[in-house]
């Protein structure tokens, strides 16, 4: 039976720790200042003590992000180097090449919600996603297999730049988008608007956290966007309207019919 410890029991972690509870193959160990008595419904390993994992074979940070290293460097202090450890975090400048007493795996499930806390968690909320890793690894790759995910390896040295166009910038934007729309528009607007500004319920911490860890990125992918604009107005009617409907195909094959990406 593999030990698996969850520091931090918002979405993500909840989320971890409801997808797996049932899992004989698993033990769940959970720390948590605020929700752990919430964990105990689903394993009865559950403390504010951090010492309770010290004993698990892999632990999952899933703390606010600003937390994460502040984590690592306390865990350092007591883990051994058998001991696997991934974050989940949605920006990784902070944690590149960073050395360890444990066995450190960049991670990043490509799952979420504008919602957070552990009554926001879902055990469903992996299913179908990516899971991006640094490193291959047996037991990690079980692990996301279990939760439904996909495991898919890639160069996290590339990863925060990425992450600023399909999630960063989109993010800032649905904020943007809804504060420059006037009282009477917000009056009148439906499910278009709805669904482009959906983005704009996140938690506010984790925005700013976004912005000011990944300024660069996103301001980089900003003025690509501000270019795609200044051409389109250069293009005549018949290359608008072939732009818009060669978009249009690209992202009707993007997702299947559960929203999961599938390229």
């Amino acid at each position: 039976m593999v030990k698996i410890g969850i520091i931090g029991l918002g979405l993500i972690g909840a989320s971890i720790l409801k997808a797996l509870h049932n899992n004989k193959n698993y033990e769940l160990f959970c720390c948590s200042k605020s929700s752990f008595k919430n964990a105990l419904k689903y394993t009865k390993n559950s403390s504010d003590d951090i010492k309770i994992i010290s004993k698990c074979d892999i632990i999952f940070i899933c703390t606010k992000a600003s937390k994460t290293l502040e984590t690592l460097e306390k865990l350092n202090t007591f883990l051994n180097k058998k001991t696997i450890v991934c974050d989940v975090c949605s920006i990784k400048k902070d944690l590149l090449n960073k050395n360890f007493n444990f066995n450190f795996i960049l991670s990043h499930p490509m799952a979420g919600s504008e919602k957070s806390g552990f009554s926001a968690s879902n055990k469903n909320l992996f299913k179908g996603c990516k899971w991006l890793i640094e490193k291959e690894n047996k037991i990690l790759k079980n692990i996301i297999l279990d939760l439904g995910a996909k495991p898919y390896k890639i160069d996290m040295n590339k990863h925060d730049e990425m992450c600023a166009q399909i999630s960063h910038l989109p993010t800032i934007l649905s904020f943007l988008l809804f504060n420059t729309s006037s009282k009477d528009a917000l009056k009148i607007a439906s499910s278009g608007f709805r669904d482009t500004t959906r983005l704009a319920m996140t938690e506010c911490d984790l925005v700013f956290s976004m912005y000011k860890n990944n300024e660069k990125n996103i301001l980089i992918t900003f003025k690509n966007l501000e270019n795609e604009l200044n051409n389109l107005k250069n293009l005549s009617d018949d290359e608008k309207i072939k732009l818009f409907k060669a978009v249009a195909e690209k992202r009707a094959k993007m997702y299947d019919n559960n929203g999961k990406n599938i390229l």
